[in-house]
């Protein structure tokens, strides 16, 4: 894993600005700390920070070629795994390619000299680089099929910025940073980005499964890969062994690194399977015990609260797990103090507003990783691709022409003033976002009722719900410099069980049941038949009331960014109650991306206009 950077310019020569490249370069300094390369020509300047993962010694970026035509430079800066590049390293040898490492950086490299842009089709993994041909005065940027790694965009007049993450761009002088009220929405809840939206004026994010090509035209953005529905001819039974062999398959895949490596495990469904494929695979290597890391807050066994995301508490079941497989497990114990002192940092990773709490903890967890570890294995995702949220399975969220992830609970934009509304028309916005998406879900001849509308419930959650987690787990394992690999995420898996009909992905009654039937020799049934529980909330006292302090106390400020958009009289009411929803651990959680929102303005020197 690393952190890339670029510019591509073609109205100036680039070759006097090494000191911007190298600023831009070393805003990637937690993502990369083992090294740290360049690249600059005429038009083009690349920078990487390196994460050594698979081959150490070797594996050095920007890693360049010639082209076969002219002998110009092709350059790649590339963050990422490539899961499958020994077979594709086997292949390219045979078509003549040589090889001075091992690492897949060169593998990824020499494919796109052996099949150019179409090499993404073929790599099974996460990934976002960017290749620089000189023959053809191309850059092309690709990011794997889910959006697992971020890649951001600016277009400038003549080139591109790029980046693994927006401080990358904002480093460079010729960007400068806005937002408008119309991104309100989803600097509130970032679910509601679309795929390759930002909050900031300008920069995009590479779509999940895209390439974008710029030359002198311009830029073009283009698919490579999207979900494609089909007819699932299999039974029950050849459904679930096939689910098992490609959760095997993917997992042995993963663990492969020449760094120590870890598996995050909450004692859900999800991550208890992800770490017992991993003890086994271990085992049968001659390697482990399995590391496993949980979270847990001090003083939860008094303060916690169920709700219907999080009905349990996490700890009885991680401990349970662990002994059952076998791994030698760290809980990782989080006072509130610990988790306030830590929201700074968080920010910083962040580049946009944080989630308070759930980004802090989340870092936390992994800066005890990584004293270990450098590479972990995480559930993430399963319950996207398996159906595994409360809504999923609620008659009143999945029918309503709205997006069925926000549950039952408020829009923190129903908290603006009346004229704050009237310019943001949040609920038309919302409609027009939702009825976008749903153009998108790719149908199936014949399917209606509730086959087709699961169809449409799972891809609207595969979209801004999921590319928000992947996000935030990309952003916090980077900012201590640890690699967080997403078996669920596997396009393989993914591909085939979106087939599966809903009436079978419920097979035994209840959420997830292949994921259930797949795994069931592997679990103790405490865990196997675990309600669903949600990343877990700090339910602190203490913690909550500076929150919902902070919201009124913005209200009061006439420095905040936010005073003069948000209703006081509500925003006051909610920050009163007591509530708790289907999405939500209580107010203050509700309350978080307001306070967090005013922080990253106020630091950013931004006003929304």
């Amino acid at each position: 894993m690393c952190g890339i950077v670029g510019w591509l310019d073609f109205t100036r020569d680039l070759r006097g600005e090494q000191g911007v490249l190298d600023a831009m370069t070393d805003t990637m300094a937690l993502r990369g700390p083992d090294d740290r390369g360049t690249w600059l020509g005429p038009h083009t300047g690349l920078g990487h920070r390196r994460l050594a993962v698979i081959d150490v010694a070797g594996g050095a970026q920007p890693m360049t070629a010639t082209s076969a035509a002219h002998g110009d430079p092709v350059v790649l800066v590339y963050s990422g795994e490539v899961y499958n590049f020994r077979e594709l390293r086997a292949q390219l040898s045979g078509l003549g390619h040589h090889f001075a490492t091992r690492s897949d950086t060169e593998v990824v490299l020499r494919a796109y000299q052996e099949w150019g842009a179409g090499c993404v089709e073929r790599f099974n993994g996460m990934f976002a680089f960017a290749v620089w041909d000189a023959d053809r005065e191309e850059l092309l940027l690709a990011r794997d099929r889910l959006g697992i790694k971020p890649l951001y965009y600016a277009p400038r007049p003549g080139g591109v910025l790029f980046a693994s993450e927006p401080k990358g761009i904002l480093a460079n002088p010729a960007f400068e940073s806005s937002v408008s009220i119309d991104a309100l929405p989803i600097l509130f809840n970032p679910r509601f980005a679309l795929p390759g939206e930002t909050a900031i004026n300008g920069m995009h994010e590479v779509k999940p499964g895209h390439l974008v090509k710029i030359d002198r035209r311009g830029c073009h953005e283009y698919p490579y890969w999207r979900l494609v529905s089909r007819e699932h001819t299999d039974d029950l039974r050849t459904t679930v062994g096939t689910v098992r062999e490609l959760l095997e398959d993917i997992v042995e895949r993963q663990l492969i690194a020449d760094v120590p490596r870890a598996s995050m495990l909450s004692g859900g469904l999800d991550s208890s399977a992800i770490a017992a494929l991993a003890a086994r695979s271990l085992a049968r290597s001659g390697e482990g015990p399995l590391l496993t890391y949980s979270v847990r807050f001090d003083g939860e066994e008094e303060h916690f609260r169920s709700t219907q995301l999080r009905p349990e508490r996490d700890a009885p079941y991680a401990a349970m797990v662990a002994e059952h497989i076998g791994s030698e497990h760290v809980e990782v114990v989080l006072k509130a103090r610990d988790v306030a002192e830590a929201i700074p940092q968080a920010r910083h990773a962040r580049d946009l507003p944080s989630i308070g709490q759930f980004d802090t903890s989340m870092l936390l967890m992994f800066a005890a990783l990584r004293e270990r570890s450098t590479v972990a294995l995480s559930g993430e995702a399963a319950d996207e691709v398996f159906g595994g949220y409360p809504w999923f399975h609620d008659d009143g969220t999945v029918w309503r022409e709205k997006f069925p992830w926000l549950g039952d609970a408020p829009q923190l934009t129903d908290y603006l003033t009346a004229d704050a509304r009237a310019a943001l028309r949040p609920d038309a916005q919302t409609a027009d976002r939702y009825a976008t998406l749903r153009a998108q879900v790719p149908r199936l001849a014949g399917e209606d009722g509730l086959n087709a509308r699961m169809r449409e419930v799972l891809f609207f959650s595969l979209h801004g719900p999921l590319l928000m987690l992947l996000d935030r787990k990309d952003r916090m394992s980077m900012a201590v410099s640890l690699e967080v690999r997403v078996p669920f995420c596997d396009h393989r898996l993914l591909e085939y069980v979106w087939n599966v009909p809903w009436e079978m992905k419920v097979a035994d009654g209840r959420e997830k049941s292949l994921l259930r039937m797949a795994v069931q020799d592997l679990l103790p049934d405490p865990v196997l038949y675990r309600p669903k529980s949600a990343y877990p909330a700090m339910h602190d006292p203490e913690h909550d009331v500076a929150i919902r302090d902070a919201a009124r106390a913005l209200l009061d400020d006439s420095a905040s960014p936010l005073r003069d958009l948000l209703d006081p009289v509500a925003l006051r009411e909610l920050a009163g109650s007591d509530s708790r929803t289907m999405t939500h651990a209580g107010t203050a959680h509700m309350l978080i991306p307001v306070v967090e929102l005013d922080v990253w303005l106020r630091d950013q020197g931004l006003t929304i206009s």
